[in-house]
C-alpha cells in the first residue's frame, strides 16, 4: 500500500554492503546529506586505532574503510562509524527534510488563486457551456481548422483556460516534466481541434469547480489563523507635532513612528514603550497567560492587547516584519511543506501523465478514432488525487487552527499520523508548572505548621526560586503575614539564611544543613514519605535545630492521565518520560502515569540526543514539551508539539505544532485528526484510481463518449475534493467525524 511504501531505512543506520579481510564498504543514508562534512567524518574515523584509510562517497551514500587485517571484530567498526555519523545527525536530518519538501513537478499554487477569480471563471464557463449546448455552437466538426479554433465558443474556452495552459507550458519549460495542467491543456486543444468545443468547456468548468472548492478551503484556513492571531487594529493613534494624536490606517505606519495605545486596544507594531504604564496581554505571541505590566523601555509585540492603562510605543517592526505576522506567514505557508503523500501525488503527475499521452497515441493508432484517443487525455488520475489531497490537509490545518492548534506544515500532520513513539517532558507539560506546598511537617514539639511556614517564608521572601514562590503563595492564600527579618543571605546551590528576632533561620537542602552541623536523623521517616508521594522538599532549621520539612509538588495537569489512556487506545505503544528532575521524582511520576520508561536528570542536549537515538532505530518520534529546555528535542523530533498557554516563545518556534490550550486531551484529539485526514486521503486515492481506471477502459473501447469521459473524470475530482471537505466539520473534542 502506498503509505507503507513511503517507509525507508533509518537515516542514521549503518550496514555492511561488502566485506573482505581488511576492507569493508559501509552504507548509510545520512552520508547522502552530509556533503561538506566528509573531512570531519573521515578524521574522526581515522582516530580509531585499527583503521588505516577511509574514503567517503556522498553520491552513493557509502564509505570504504581499510583496517588492520589482524583486527577480528569488524562489527565494532560499524558500530563506531554509526556513532560518529550520529554526531552530524542534526545537519543530516535538516537537509533530508529540505530535500523531501522539494516539489517534483511545477504545480499552480491554489492558495494564491483568488476565490473571486475562480468563481467568476466557473460562472463564465458555465454560461458559455449552457450557450454552446443550447445553440450547438460547440459542435464544429465540419468547419475548417481556423473555424474550429477561432469560433466564439473556442475563443471563450481558450481565454478561460489560460491559467491552465500557462501552468502546463511552464512545467514543461522549467522541469521538462508535464503536470496535470499539461494534460488538461492537451485535452482542451485536442477537443477544439476535433471540433468539440463543448467537451473543452466541460473540462474547464469542472476543473475550475474542483479548484474553487480547494482554494475556498485554503482561504478558510487563512481566515481561521488570522482570527486566531489578530495582529492589531485597522487604525492607530499616531503622535505628531505638539504631541497631537492623529488617527491613521495601520498600513501608513512607518518605522520610527510613535503610537499611543489605549486600554482595550491591540498593539499593531513590534517595539518598546516610550512613556506610560499598561497591563498587556501577550498570550497570542509568547503564550504567557497572565498579563504583564509594561513600562518605559520594555518590549511589546504586535497582536498583544492592552488590558488597562495607556502606553506610547516606538515602532521598530511593522507589517510583515512583526513577530505575529511571521507566525501567520509561517502557518499560511504550511502547504509549501508538503506531506510525503502530496509528493506521491506529484509523482503520479510525473509518471502517469506521460502514460495518458502514450495511451492516447496507442488508442488512435489501433482504432483510428480521435474520440477514443481524446478520452485518454481528458481522463487522468493526478488531478483528483492532487486537489483532494491538498484540500484534505488544508482543511485539517484549518480545523486545528479553529481549535487553537497551529500546524506549521501538512508534512507534520502526516508524520503525526504515523508516529508510534511519544516523548513527554515533565515540568510544565505533564505538570502545571506551578509548584505548591503540599506538606508542612513540624519536628519541634509545640511548633504549629503556621509558625514553621512563616519562618521559611521570611527566609525565602526575596528569592525567585520556584520553591520560594510556592511557600510565599501558600502564605498569601492563607492570609498570614511574613515575619520581619534581617537581610537574607543566599548560599548558591545550598539555601538561604536570615534572622527573625534573635533566631537564625536556615532553609535549604540536606547539604546546606550538614554544612551547618544540623542533624537530619529526626526527618528520615518524613523524608521517605514525601519521596514516595513524589514531593520535593526543603529543610527548615531554627538556630542549630532542625525545625521541620516543607513538601512541595508541581501538580499534574487535569486530564493528563485520561489523555495518556486515549493515546494508548490509539495504538501509540511507546510513551516515554524525559525530565531534568532527580530519579526518585521521575520514577514516582512515571509510575503514577504508567509511562513505558523514563530518563531523569537530563540536560536539554541529552533530550535531543535521546530523540535522535530513537530515530536512528527507525522509530517515528513525537516530542511534547513547553520550555526552552525542550526546544532542541522539539526541533529534532519527527514532529515536535509545544503544549500549553505557558509555553515559551522559543518552544513555539522550535515546535512543528503548537497547542495553545492547557488541556492535554487536545493531544489525542490532534492524533485522531491526523489519522482521520490520512484515512480520507486513502479513500480519495482509491476512488480516483478506481473510477478513472474504469473510465479509461470504457473510453478506449469506444463505449464512453468524450463528453461523458470528461464529466466522469471531473465529477470524480469534485467528489473526492468534497470528501476532503468533511474535515472542516471534524469535532476535535469528540474525536469523531460528523
Amino acid at each position: 500500500m502506498y503509505w507503507k511504501s513511503l517507509s525507508k531505512e533509518p537515516l542514521l543506520k549503518c550496514r555492511v554492503l561488502h566485506h573482505i579481510p581488511g576492507r569493508m564498504r559501509i552504507g548509510c543514508q545520512a552520508i547522502r546529506y552530509l556533503d561538506g562534512y566528509e573531512h570531519d567524518i573521515r578524521e574522526r574515523i581515522l582516530e580509531l586505532e585499527w583503521v588505516e584509510q577511509v574514503s567517503i562517497e556522498v553520491i552513493t551514500s557509502n564509505m570504504v574503510v581499510h583496517f588492520d587485517v589482524a583486527f577480528d571484530a569488524p562489527e565494532r567498526i560499524v558500530a563506531r562509524v554509526e556513532e560518529i555519523i550520529a554526531l552530524f545527525s542534526i545537519a543530516a536530518h535538516q537537509r533530508e527534510r529540505k530535500e523531501n519538501n522539494k516539489p517534483t513537478v511545477n504545480e499552480r499554487r491554489l492558495q494564491e488563486e483568488p476565490v473571486g477569480s475562480l468563481l467568476r471563471n466557473v460562472l463564465l464557463g458555465t454560461g458559455a457551456l449552457v450557450y454552446a449546448m443550447a445553440t450547438q455552437s460547440g459542435k464544429a466538426q465540419g468547419a475548417s481548422l481556423l473555424g474550429r479554433l477561432f469560433g466564439f465558443t473556442s475563443l471563450t474556452s481558450i481565454s478561460l483556460a489560460l491559467p491552465i495552459i500557462k501552468s502546463g507550458f511552464e512545467s514543461l519549460r522549467d522541469t521538462g516534466q508535464p503536470n496535470a495542467d499539461t494534460l488538461s491543456s492537451a485535452a482542451i486543444f485536442a477537443s477544439l481541434l476535433s471540433g468539440n468545443a463543448t467537451s473543452a468547456l466541460t473540462i474547464i468548468v469542472l476543473a475550475d469547480t474542483a479548484e474553487l472548492i480547494t482554494a475556498y478551503s485554503m482561504n478558510k484556513t487563512r481566515s481561521a489563523i488570522r482570527d486566531m492571531l489578530s495582529t492589531g487594529e485597522k487604525y492607530v493613534w499616531k503622535v505628531v507635532e505638539d504631541d497631537r494624536l492623529v488617527k491613521i490606517p495601520v498600513e501608513q505606519v512607518k518605522v520610527g513612528d510613535h503610537l499611543v495605545v489605549h486600554s482595550g486596544e491591540i498593539i499593531s507594531v513590534d517595539g518598546y514603550v516610550l512613556r506610560g504604564n499598561g497591563l498587556v496581554d501577550e498570550s497570542s505571541i509568547t503564550g504567557e497567560f497572565m498579563p504583564r505590566e509594561k513600562s518605559e523601555n520594555e518590549k511589546v509585540f504586535a497582536g498583544s492587547a492592552v488590558k488597562s492603562g495607556t502606553i506610547r510605543v516606538y515602532a521598530e517592526k511593522i507589517k510583515e516584519d512583526t513577530a505575529a505576522a511571521r507566525i501567520i506567514h509561517m502557518v499560511e505557508e504550511a502547504t509549501s511543506h508538503k506531506a510525503q503523500v502530496q509528493n506521491l501525488a506529484d509523482r503520479f503527475s510525473t509518471r502517469l501523465i506521460p502514460l495518458n499521452f502514450a495511451l492516447g497515441g496507442i488508442v488512435y493508432m489501433v482504432t483510428g478514432s480521435v474520440t477514443r484517443a481524446l478520452n485518454m487525455l481528458v481522463i487522468d488520475y493526478s488531478c483528483g488525487i492532487r486537489l483532494s489531497t491538498a484540500t484534505a490537509l488544508t482543511a485539517a490545518i484549518s480545523t486545528a487552527a479553529r481549535n487553537g492548534i497551529l500546524i506549521k506544515g501538512s508534512n507534520h500532520l502526516e508524520t503525526l499520523a504515523e508516529t508510534e513513539t511519544l516523548i513527554f517532558d515533565k515540568t510544565g507539560t505533564l505538570t502545571e508548572g506551578n509548584p505548591e506546598v503540599r506538606s508542612v511537617i513540624s519536628l519541634i514539639e509545640g511548633m504549629p505548621e503556621k509558625e514553621l511556614l512563616s519562618l521559611a517564608a521570611a527566609a525565602e521572601e526575596t528569592s525567585t526560586h520556584p520553591i520560594a514562590h510556592a511557600i510565599l503563595e501558600k502564605m498569601k492564600s492563607q492570609g498570614w503575614p511574613i515575619p520581619k527579618h534581617c537581610v537574607v543571605e543566599v548560599v548558591v546551590a545550598r539555601g538561604v539564611k536570615t534572622q527573625v528576632k534573635k533566631e537564625i533561620i536556615r532553609v535549604g537542602n540536606a547539604r546546606f544543613m550538614k554544612e551547618n552541623n544540623i542533624g537530619l536523623d529526626a526527618a528520615s521517616d518524613a523524608v521517605s514519605r514525601l519521596m514516595l508521594r513524589g514531593e520535593n522538599f526543603v529543610y527548615v532549621a531554627k538556630n542549630d535545630t532542625l525545625a521541620g520539612i516543607i513538601g512541595i509538588m508541581d501538580p499534574l495537569r487535569e486530564n493528563m492521565k485520561k489523555s495518556l489512556n486515549r493515546l494508548r487506545n490509539l495504538k501509540i505503544d511507546d510513551i516515554i518520560l524525559l525530565t531534568g528532575d532527580v530519579e526518585q521524582q521521575a520514577e514516582v511520576v512515571a509510575s503514577r502515569m504508567m509511562f513505558d520508561r523514563f530518563e531523569s536528570e537530563l540536560l536539554p542536549e541529552d533530550k535531543a540526543k535521546f530523540t535522535l537515538q530513537l530515530q536512528s532505530k527507525g522509530f517515528k518520534v513525537g516530542m511534547i514539551g513547553d520550555g526552552i529546555n525542550d526546544a532542541p528535542a522539539l526541533a529534532y523530533a519527527d514532529v515536535g508539539i509545544a503544549l500549553g498557554s505557558k509555553r515559551t516563545d522559543l518552544a513555539m518556534e522550535a515546535a512543528d505544532i503548537t497547542i495553545r490550550s492547557d488541556d492535554p486531551l487536545s493531544i489525542p484529539s490532534l492524533v485522531m485528526l491526523s489519522r482521520s485526514t490520512m484515512g480520507i486521503v486513502r479513500q480519495n486515492f482509491a476512488t480516483s484510481i478506481g473510477v478513472n481506471s474504469i473510465a479509461l477502459v470504457l473510453g478506449a473501447m469506444g463505449v464512453l463518449p468524450v463528453f461523458w469521459g470528461a464529466f466522469i473524470h471531473n465529477m470524480t475530482t469534485v467528489a473526492v475534493v468534497s470528501n476532503s471537505l468533511r474535515l472542516f466539520f471534524f469535532k476535535m473534542n469528540k474525536n469523531q467525524l460528523q
